[in-house]
């Protein structure tokens, strides 16, 4: 089975969650789909085994055949290319590799050619298969290299993919193909309002989904209000624990200072094996 652990904002608790199930279960497969800024590795410490390189095809101009026509910047959506009298300017940042330009050119001035826009890394750490994909900095577009870490996949194992927060194109991407998503959210009205638009995302992709409320001691009431008009399964609720936050800035795990929460974890594994869609 694979789950997504995502949350609608950043600070909820997602990574620390994701790393305890993934310790939790002890035999299984973390992801580390957050790539533009993945920090799993900073509390597993992995052995990096392997690292490739990730990126699109872009257009490269072969001048002694273009008669700047400018059909290539006509049919390119995102503007990534302008011609100009007789020089063509190519704007790599905004390419997103959909080849239209290639195909639109009617000299065949246009090939396309690699250009790497990230990395993945694999590795393993202590039982635990790991992988987490690095976009190069100043990159726009993270999805190709999600897409990347997706591929190392290994379906002989639980999966456990760490999702960036929010809810636009990158969290999208490494949802889609998972089998649960798990929403770690906290009990405040920031919190609230960003759970709402995550479950709007599983809902228009199809997926079924469980809460995780951390820190639910602190706050409002009003996660839970949500959570149960909307039929949305609380699968466990973790109240504040001073201990948790400073061990999560030493890099220490939750489960290294609460191994008494391991049975909760592996209770929420089952119940997100009953009600996944395989």
């Amino acid at each position: 089975m694979v789950v997504a652990v995502a949350s609608g904002k950043g600070g909820t608790g997602k990574t620390t969650i994701a790393v305890a199930l993934a310790e939790a279960l002890k035999e299984a497969q973390i992801l580390d789909c957050d790539v533009e800024e993945p920090n799993v590795h900073l509390f597993l410490q992995p052995r990096i085994d392997a690292a490739s390189e990730v990126g699109i095809l872009v257009p490269q101009i072969d001048r002694a055949r273009c008669d700047y026509c400018g059909r290539c910047a006509k049919v390119c959506y995102y503007h990534a290319l302008a011609v100009i009298r007789e020089r063509v300017l190519f704007f790599a940042e905004l390419c997103h590799g959909c080849g239209a330009c290639a195909l639109a050119c009617p000299t065949g001035a246009i090939s396309e050619v690699p250009r790497v826009t990230g990395w993945v890394e694999e590795g393993r750490a202590g039982p635990l298969d790991f992988a987490q994909g690095r976009l190069n900095l100043g990159e726009a577009m993270p999805s190709p290299v999600i897409r990347a870490v997706k591929a190392r996949q290994k379906p002989s194992r639980p999966v456990i993919r760490d999702v960036s927060p929010g809810t636009a194109c990158p969290t999208a991407e490494a949802l889609r193909g998972s089998d649960f998503c798990l929403l770690v959210t906290e009990p405040t009205p920031f919190g609230l309002a960003d759970l709402k638009l995550a479950v709007d995302l599983t809902r228009e992709l199809g997926l079924p989904a469980g809460i995780v409320i951390n820190r639910a001691d602190l706050g409002d009431d009003q996660v839970e209000q949500f959570c149960m008009a909307q039929g949305l399964p609380v699968l466990l609720r973790i109240p504040f624990d001073r201990r948790v936050a400073e061990a999560y800035s030493r890099g220490q795990t939750l489960l290294s200072v609460r191994p008494e929460l391991r049975p909760f974890f592996l209770r929420m594994w089952a119940e997100m094996e009953r009600k996944a869609v395989h």
